[in-house]
């Protein structure tokens, strides 16, 4: 079927086919317009959603104006629903309850009286219990609407009109912000100082050109009704305002209140926007429980009308940043927020605008209400101008005026004729009062002619001027800036700026874990486990059919183990990652990527700061510090380069300046240490060189204490490096038979990883 309509048959009973997916996209596309369009964005000049504006109109004829009195919410949703909205009331109050709160708007349009909801996330009280009036902020973005500053349209049934836009004298949209979320798209603005904004644009006004980079001296970063502390560099937030998108990171406000005697407590005072305070110590308050705050004792949230919330350490002697940074980790306390300024340009197209943009098209729209404004002034002057014209022709001939009055039939037509007046004109001298005959009168008449001629004059110049009208548009927002200054306690910035403190990667996430002591097991088919405790006895350990026991070592929670593979990769595994003792434990391909005809040769703790000898099969190897080999991916990291049947064979600690290197031929040699380079991956250089078989055993020693090795009856033999001259030698040398008591197993003994 295509996409024309076909005529309906005579006998279908009036029922017209259609393309079903035709129809699906106009309806789809009508409904995602009228989303976007009048419900989900902000309009860039005032700020407001439709139905934020609706309410501030609904109050504004209600005269809810600030300093008169209050009136029930439930009349104004009424009135907004009936009128102007025809929505859900529910839905209504609950926008203009956002419109009083405090905490969520940087500077509230409504001025509330009553429970409006608070910060731990508590909803407001039912709208026949609160009440309501517009504050200043409301006051300015409304001032104007009696003075044909705005287009008016008729409202959705016809019997009202309401204002398209507001004529937005406070720069609304970046001070108190928004947030939406319509069908393909949504926006999220975050609140900014009004000060800093009118500063901006009135450079912009001086400097029309003006590049992001000077804006940002002034509009340096958002100001959060609930404070904080912003973190992000300039450079990135300079960036989010050029194009429009990015975010910012927020941290909550704190300090140390000393307890004396060397105690103290870590106290927040102020929370990152949006976060519920409950809902916050409820996720501490878990993370507590579950022992993942091991630097935490315990929490508390001891605020009133200010926030105090207080974080007991464990002890004294723990670190305070290290504590709160554990804390910005895992909570809301670090939040970040949004920027995404999709709003709807000029009030028709949904656009994301950077900075400059949304000031230049709010300064446009001032300037476009300044011009309506006079306009309408004007034609208010020219017609009162007109009467006063015809008052004072009367005056001149007043006892004329009274014998046509008295004696005429037609005084009205008269009179037009006589002295050209127009119908206007004839009609207030009819309607003259006999007391305004009096002298006084017509010197106030003749004072308020000359002072609307004056401005007649003066609003002329302003409309035949560009510069004139920027200049006023200037003076206005002069006038807003200091309403709204940094010196008056609504104005002054709240959220100020900061640099989050350095703290090692390894220090937060040891702070994240709590230390405890286990036994790391592994089994010859690389089934991992983690014993509570650091056992000695090993024999009560049991493990799968054809499964036994490869290695086990003492460790904490807390510590990293490095995993070496045959294929020369190593892993990084987290302690407290490990299974649980009971049972077998899980594999260790489960954790990590080892690929598939690679086993693990060795597992050990990470120790920073230590070097290492690796070495291969063939008998290659090189020194590598051990913060080389710490992965960050579960694929971890290549560091000795293998292939075909030459395979990794082991890690061994650098504990003095010699090397003793023993082959599976039984062969031994010694050289010096300095002998093999350092590097942090390759193949190495040749350590021994064999005929047949290859690399059996290395031990790194002090030539000054000597060589020692173990039996596998524990016996333990010490040979000095003098005794030992005839093994010492150079690298890659063959090497001869170690000396009498040396294990069959061609092994030194434990390698003390």
């Amino acid at each position: 079927m295509g996409n024309e309509k076909t005529p309906p048959d005579e006998n279908s009973g009036g029922i017209e086919p259609v393309n079903l997916r035709t129809a699906l996209e106009e309806r789809y596309l009508a409904y995602a317009l009228s989303t976007i369009m009048h419900r989900a964005l902000p309009d860039v000049r005032d700020g407001l959603k439709p139905v934020h504006r609706r309410v501030l109109y609904a109050m504004r004829l209600l005269r809810l104006d600030p300093g008169q009195g209050f009136k029930k919410c439930a009349r104004v949703v009424g009135d907004v629903i009936g009128k102007y909205h025809p929505h859900g009331d529910q839905s209504v109050y609950d926008a203009l309850v956002r419109l009083a709160q405090d905490f969520a708007q940087r500077y509230p349009l409504v001025d509330g009286q009553g429970n409006f909801g608070n910060i731990d996330g508590d909803n407001a009280a039912a709208m026949r219990y609160t009440e309501a009036r517009l504050t200043e902020v409301a006051s300015l973005l409304l001032d104007g609407l009696d003075q044909d500053a705005v287009d008016f349209r008729e409202t959705y049934d016809g019997e009202d009109r309401e204002p398209i836009v507001l004529p937005g004298a406070f720069p609304n949209l970046l001070a108190n912000g928004s947030s939406g979320i319509a069908v393909g798209m949504a926006t999220s603005i975050p609140p900014h100082n009004a000060a800093e904004l009118c500063d901006a644009a009135m450079y912009l006004i001086d400097h029309p050109d003006a590049p992001i980079e000077k804006l940002v001296d002034f509009v340096q970063g958002p100001d959060f009704p609930t404070g904080g502390i912003l973190i992000d560099d300039p450079v990135s937030i300079t960036e989010a305002y050029r194009t429009g998108r990015g975010g910012f990171r927020v941290r909550a406000r704190w300090y140390v209140e000393d307890l004396g005697r060397g105690t103290w407590v870590a106290v927040v005072t102020e929370i990152p926007y949006q976060v519920q305070k409950s809902r916050l110590i409820e996720k501490i308050a878990e993370l507590l429980q579950a022992k993942r705050l091991p630097l935490l004792a315990d929490v508390r949230d001891e605020s009133a009308e200010d926030i105090r919330i207080v974080f007991e350490p464990r002890s004294r002697s723990v670190d305070a940043n290290l504590l709160m940074e554990s804390l910005f980790k895992l909570t809301e306390l670090e939040s970040r927020i949004s920027l995404n300024m999709n709003v709807l340009s000029r009030g028709q197209v949904p656009n994301v605008i950077g900075l400059d943009q949304v000031l230049r098209e709010w300064l446009d729209h001032r300037r476009e209400v300044l011009q309506r404004r006079s306009r309408h002034r004007l034609d208010q002057i020219l017609k009162r101008l007109e009467i006063l014209e015809g008052y004072l022709i009367a005056f001149l001939n007043i006892d004329e005026v009274i014998r046509i009055i008295r004696e005429e039939d037609e005084p009205k037509a008269v009179m037009m004729a006589r002295w050209s007046l127009t119908d206007t004109q004839a009609e207030a001298i009819l309607n003259m009062r006999l007391r305004s005959l009096r002298k006084l009168e017509e010197i106030e008449i003749r004072t308020e002619h000359d002072k609307l001629s004056k401005e007649k004059e003066d609003l002329e110049s302003l409309l035949d001027s560009e510069k004139k009208q920027w200049k006023a548009v200037r003076k206005e927002i002069a006038d807003v800036h200091k309403t709204f200054g940094p010196e008056t306690e609504l104005g002054r910035r709240r959220t100020t700026f900061g640099e989050a403190v350095k703290h090692d990667a390894d220090d937060i996430s040891h702070a994240l874990i709590e230390r405890e002591p286990i036994t790391v097991v592994l089994s010859t088919k690389g089934w991992i486990r983690a014993m509570k405790g650091h056992l000695t006895d090993f024999s009560g350990l049991t493990f799968k059919a054809g499964d036994e026991l490869k290695t086990a070592f003492p460790a904490e929670t807390t510590d990293k183990l490095l995993i070496l593979a045959t294929n020369g990769k190593v892993f990084t595994l987290g302690a407290d990652k490990l299974p649980g003792g009971r049972g077998n434990g899980e594999p260790v391909r489960l954790m990590v990527d080892i690929e598939e005809g690679a086993d693990v040769v060795d597992i050990f703790v990470h120790k920073p700061g230590r070097k290492l000898l690796i070495a291969s099969t063939d008998g290659y190897g090189f020194v590598v510090p051990e913060t080389e080999l710490v992965a960050t991916t579960r694929k971890g990291k290549q560091v000795l380069n293998v292939g075909g049947k030459i395979e990794a064979k082991l890690f061994v600690p650098i504990q003095g300046d010699q090397v003793a290197v023993i082959g599976e031929n039984r062969k031994l040699v010694i050289f010096p240490m300095s002998q093999v380079p350092e590097m942090s991956r390759g193949k190495g250089v040749r350590l021994q060189r064999y005929k047949e078989g290859g690399l059996s055993d290395v031990r790194v020693f002090s030539g000054e204490q000597g060589l020692s090795w173990t039996t596998s009856a524990g016996s333990t033999y010490l040979r000095t490096l003098a005794e030992l001259a005839d093994w010492v030698g150079d690298r890659g040398l063959a090497g001869r038979l170690p000396p009498s008591g040396f294990p069959k197993s061609n092994r030194f003994g434990p390698r003390g990883l």
